[in-house]
């Protein structure tokens, strides 16, 4: 048996039907996969739903929430929120959609904390939340034009921000791709340039700091100045010529013999 590396989720016998119940007809969907589950429900409802399953399905903590884009929906957008249960050590996920103008009910009341997360969704996306008394940016600078996580969102233009340490603020810039400068003699090498180009050293003469090969000799050179031949030998053609001295030679003959 294989073990994940990834922890185990306990599936909770009998909690899709605990939820469905609890959510009513506000749940458009349930959805289980991957021993995870969520609930897709009505956006005007969110607020109910959510407060249901923190007092009456005992998830007590908001953990995310999170934004996705899907171009080619009417409802573009998917708002995911992640619920984590201390009680039940489990964790759900449910998802509202909406549109570029139509808000989507905040839940602030029941988790505070999702003032900062509501703010990241609306700062990537634009995603507007009824009721988030402070729907600032959080992530871009407050002159930011646009919503960086839009599938639609420019990729390249001519504008580019930056930190200013003299203004101690970000400032807006025309982008500038600087170059290093860079000599040009715009001579053609087919038609002679004045310099030697890198790798044509020998068809010009003797690279700079090249050493001078040693002239061929007319005639071989005499036996005497030969190196001498070695007097012992390198290698042995018989196991009883060791190298060791007699006593090592006459031990090996013996072996030898008597292995023949």
């Amino acid at each position: 048996m294989s073990v994940h590396s990834a922890p185990l989720v306990k599936p909770i016998d009998g909690l899709a039907d605990e939820l469905t119940k609890l959510a009513g007809s506000d749940l458009l969907a349930l959805v289980e996969a991957a021993d995870e589950m969520t609930l897709v429900v009505a956006r005007d409802a969110l607020v109910a739903v959510m407060t249901k399953l923190r007092d009456a399905a005992q998830y007590q903590q908001l953990m995310e929430i999170a934004g996705v884009d899907y171009l080619d929906r009417p409802e573009r957008f998917e708002v995911v929120y992640h619920l984590l249960s201390v009680t039940r050590n489990h964790r759900i996920r449910v998802k509202v959609s909406t549109d570029e103008a139509t808000p989507v009910p905040s839940v602030t009341d029941i988790w505070p904390v999702a003032g900062w997360l509501e703010r990241e969704v609306f700062d990537m996306y634009g995603v507007i939340f009824s009721g988030n008394t402070d729907l600032r940016r959080i992530l871009t600078d407050y002159g930011f034009s646009g919503h960086p996580q839009r599938k639609d969102f420019p990729l390249t233009g001519f504008v580019e921000l930056r930190y200013s340490e003299e203004g101690k603020r970000v400032v807006y810039e025309p982008v500038k791709l600087a170059q290093d400068f860079r000599n040009f003699d715009f001579m053609s090498p087919w038609e002679g340039a004045e310099y030697i180009l890198p790798g044509d050293e020998k068809a010009h003469g003797e690279a700079p700091g090249a050493p001078t090969p040693a002239p061929a000799a007319d005639k071989p050179a005499p036996a005497s100045k030969l190196s001498p031949e070695a007097k012992t030998k390198k290698t042995t053609d018989k196991p009883a010529d060791t190298g060791a001295g007699k006593k090592a030679n006459k031990a090996a003959a013996k072996k030898s013999e008597g292995k023949a």
